[in-house]
């Protein structure tokens, strides 16, 4: 494995001012729709071409397996492809035309509206996802699809995965749409730079906040999209407990330990009606749940750190599935809802790492549960047959990105309809999407044209749509 991966070619960081530099100049080159869905296409060509090396490397620095791995690539592929008609199809821009109507008062002129790239991009890549969400992930896809000039701060977690993925964008992609920066350094001199425009950022909640803080205090602040915590909330009602107990265990414990619960939608507390045997399906089907390597050292330590914290609490019960060697050990923290109320922070924290906690609650409990969460990515009901869940859907959609019904929050589909985010400590901005087709909004201004004369106007714009996008006339 070592010998396919040290004789490949890696792309070695740049500096932040030249980096920052040469997008400037890039962004300011006219680009078309199509050619930008070109480089997306040629980028997950070029992935997928070098796909056994890739994952053979990324493998060695995150523990993931080569399966997993394997498929994230294929994901980061078709994220690429799917901006390409994202960009193609030209929708995004939200065309929109006024005729002049002097009518009015006040009078109304030729107006023309639509949104254009926001200039250099700077992406923070993320650990858990060593493809879909770093070098060539969704940030990347979506603000090149944009016609918005990238920069992506590398993860320590993985360098040399970085190194080498940042080598497949410069072969593709023409001077100054792509650089790759390293180090913690070059991270806050990134979002500090002022020829970067905004920025997107997937990880911790303490990182985030630290470059949302610097975005917010240049002399000309900068947008910054962050993707922090979450607890992604389960609420179990009694009629499904007493249906499938046994399914809704099973099924916890495979999506809160998939990849050693190292996911931003894994479910990390969960509240279920008290005497109907969903902790008993919980706690059978954790023995049989494996135990798994985290990304970091760091993690694990936070983790072991995590579960510690929980065995002193003495309104808690911490089961523990299969132990192995360097290996975090699955673990389901159960309380009640009394406990949870008396001290909501301490169950309400992101823990990364393969753990939940399981609230056990009686029915006159649950509107005050209900009230004490706090915004999250997701949020999930799982109901009976012919359930009304109307009144429980509309008390926890407002702290919901996305809210499901009878699944689990683990994969995120890519799709037009997606949504990704919500209120803070989600995200640090509750009205944009890091998948889906509208997170390229991030990277996009809009601007209006009074008057114009028709070759001034862009394409987009002109008289007859000429290039046949969807939009709005009046």
């Amino acid at each position: 494995m070592a010998e396919t991966t040290s004789a490949a070619p890696v792309a070695p960081a740049v500096t932040v001012d030249a980096a920052a530099t040469a997008a400037a100049s890039a962004a300011n080159l006219p680009t078309t729709r199509a050619e930008r869905a070109e480089w997306l296409e040629a980028l997950a060509d070029a992935l997928e071409a070098d796909r056994a090396a890739l994952v053979a490397l990324a493998a060695e620095e995150t523990h993931l397996s080569e399966a997993r791995l394997d498929g994230e690539v294929t994901r980061t592929a078709a994220q690429l492809r799917f901006f390409a008609g994202v960009a193609r199809e030209g929708g995004y821009l939200e065309a929109t035309i006024d005729s002049p109507d002097p009518a009015l008062i006040p009078p109304r002129p030729d107006l023309r509206r639509m949104l254009r790239p926001v200039g250099p991009v700077a992406v923070y890549t993320s650990s858990n996802f060593p493809f879909a969400f770093s070098v060539l992930g969704n940030d990347t896809a979506s603000a090149l699809a944009a016609g918005s000039p990238v920069i992506v701060k590398a993860h320590p977690g993985h360098p040399r995965l970085s190194r080498r993925t940042a080598e497949l964008a410069l072969g593709v992609l023409p001077r100054g749409w792509f650089a790759l920066v390293e180090g913690m350094e070059a991270g806050m001199a990134l979002v500090q730079h002022p020829a970067v425009r905004a920025s997107g950022f997937t990880g911790s909640e303490r990182g985030g906040r630290a470059l949302f803080d610097l975005a917010a205090s240049r002399p000309d602040p900068i947008p910054f999209y962050g993707e922090l915590g979450s607890i992604n909330p389960v609420i179990v009602t009694r009629a499904a407990a007493r249906e499938r107990a046994t399914d809704i265990g099973t099924g916890l414990v495979g999506s809160f330990t998939r990849d050693a619960g190292q996911y931003c939608t894994k479910p990390g507390l969960v509240f279920a009606p008290s005497g109907e045997g969903v902790d008993d399906a919980v706690s059978a089907a954790l023995g049989s749940a494996p135990a798994s390597r985290q990304l970091t050292d760091g993690m694990s330590a936070a983790y072991a750190e995590a579960l510690e914290l929980f065995g002193a609490d003495d309104d808690a019960t911490v089961l523990l599935g299969r132990d192995e060697p360097g290996a975090s050990v699955p673990a389901v923290v159960l309380t009640d809802a009394a406990a949870f109320l008396a001290e909501p922070e301490t169950f309400l924290q992101e823990r990364f790492g393969p753990v939940t906690v399981l609230v056990s609650y009686r029915d006159q409990d649950l509107p005050a549960v209900l009230a004490a969460l706090q915004p999250s990515l997701t949020a999930t009901i799982h109901r009976g047959s012919g359930e009304d869940v109307t009144a429980l859907a509309a008390a926890v959609a407002p702290i919901a990105g996305r809210l499901l019904f009878d699944g689990w929050p683990t994969g995120v589909a890519i799709g037009w309809a997606q949504h990704h985010g919500g209120s803070w400590p989600a995200t640090t901005a509750s009205i944009h999407t890091s998948v889906g087709a509208t997170a390229i909004r991030r990277w996009l201004t809009p601007i209006a044209y009074q008057d114009a004369p028709q070759d001034v106007l862009p394409p987009e714009l002109r008289d007859g749509n000429p290039l046949g996008i969807p939009r709005r006339e009046s």
